[in-house]
């Protein structure tokens, strides 16, 4: 494994850590603010509203320049932003700072994604990306709870003043460890960022329909998952009974599934991406529609929260993977877009459980929903693999596939 890669997913870390522990903190921040509570949480829609925004603008601004150097630049922005969150002496300021943060996350997953797979084999491109994101799935499983505790213990600006560190040694990492050409091959590398080098170039993979295809099942896809993950405390104490204090152990269950999923999603879609996101993304709708049915059943929530996490997240490595694919001359803008369809898909997610909710249909209606938008995606996700297959059978053999690529479903 390229020592480049922990770099990458210690920024990976870091981001997530930086996206989700402030769920853990709000009650303090708006104390401390004196902010109602509806106000601290735009700290959160905020930031992901942000984060569509740097995904797609940062990414489109940056794609001239050489992915390294870059990188190590959104690095510096991402200390940047956690470190005014830990001095912000008002909630502007706080805003701020979670915006600035915000604006490297889903240019840093884009480009550091384009670049991990650069560093591998073909046949180990997801596995690699599969690496870099075990950093965000590692804040979900340790970095939450820890960081949540450090708040709790020693007020919550001394967890940003932890991220502001951890964004320190990532940005060390990654001048250190990740190569400035990514396969080693100078030449090669050359000739693909000049191909890719310009906004011109980088926007003509949005001619083919398989890279609108697949930002489409990844905010299904993703949107689903989340969804039914963004109430689920209410869930877990309201319908299947478990105290408040058992919660955040659940979530770890629940971070644990998604370690495994990611891991061995990543594994999986190097062998076949389409097959692997179809496969998944069924056995997710039947998770989706247990847990719903069970989740007054505390044995059976338990499983459904590991097997959620699991096959929520083995859906991502693949998913940014087939965007790449079908972008292969031009990938950096469509694989940050494709970071940007991961967070439209929280809001779309967080959105349609609210609405089932408010309707009164319960705190198990957001899973119902979560599993509704989830098998969407598996028709989006079956219709771009069917046009995908069709096409390919018709191509000659001796058709330039990264050119192939540019042309419509």
């Amino acid at each position: 494994m390229p020592v480049g890669l922990i770099a990458l997913a210690l920024g990976g870390f870091g981001i997530g850590l930086t996206e989700f522990v402030i769920m853990g903190l709000l009650p303090q921040v708006a104390a401390d603010f004196h902010v109602t509570d509806a106000s601290a949480g735009w700290l959160i829609s905020g930031y992901a509203l942000a984060v569509v925004v740097g995904a797609l603008g940062l990414t489109a601004a940056v794609t001239r320049f050489e992915r390294k150097p870059v990188l190590a630049v959104l690095m510096v922005l991402f200390i940047a932003g956690n470190l005014v969150s830990a001095i912000a002496p008002d909630y502007g300021t706080m805003m701020a700072g979670r915006i600035i943060a915000a604006l490297s996350h889903g240019a840093f997953f884009g480009i550091g994604a384009v670049v991990a797979a650069s560093m591998v084999a073909p046949n180990k491109k997801a596995g690699a990306i599969a690496i870099m994101f075990t950093g965000l799935t590692a804040a979900n499983v340790l970095g939450v709870p820890f960081g949540t505790m450090l708040g709790q213990a020693a007020g919550w600006r001394s967890t940003f003043w932890a991220i502001t560190v951890i964004g320190v040694l990532a940005l060390a990492g990654i001048v250190t460890l990740v190569p400035r050409t990514g396969s080693g091959d100078a030449a090669a590398d050359s000739a693909a960022n000049s191909a890719a080098g310009s906004l011109r170039g980088e926007l003509r993979a949005f001619r083919s329909g398989q890279v609108w295809l697949s930002i489409f099942v990844t905010i299904l896809g993703y949107g689903g998952m989340f969804g039914a993950f963004t109430y689920i405390a209410f869930t877990l104490t309201e319908v299947t009974g478990f105290s408040a204090t058992t919660v955040p152990w659940l979530l770890i269950l629940f971070g644990v599934g998604l370690f495994i999923g990611n891991t061995l999603g990543g594994k999986a879609a190097d062998k076949n991406v389409d097959r692997t996101l179809l496969v998944v993304l069924a056995v997710l709708v039947v998770v989706l529609v247990t847990f719903a049915l069970t989740a007054g059943n505390q044995p059976m929530t338990i499983a459904s929260m590991v097997l959620l996490g699991g096959f929520g997240f083995a859906t991502v490595p693949g998913l940014q993977m087939r965007v790449m694919k079908y972008a292969s001359s031009a990938p950096t803008l469509a694989s940050g877009a494709n970071i940007g369809a991961f967070n439209v898909g929280n809001a779309l997610g967080a959105w349609m459980g609210g609405v089932t909710i408010t309707a009164g249909l319960g705190y198990t209606s957001p899973i119902w929903a979560g599993a509704g938008i989830t098998l969407l995606g598996l028709a989006v996700m079956a219709f771009a693999a069917a046009a995908a297959k069709k096409r390919d059978a018709g191509r000659p053999a001796d058709v330039d596939s990264s050119q192939a690529e540019l042309q419509p479903v």
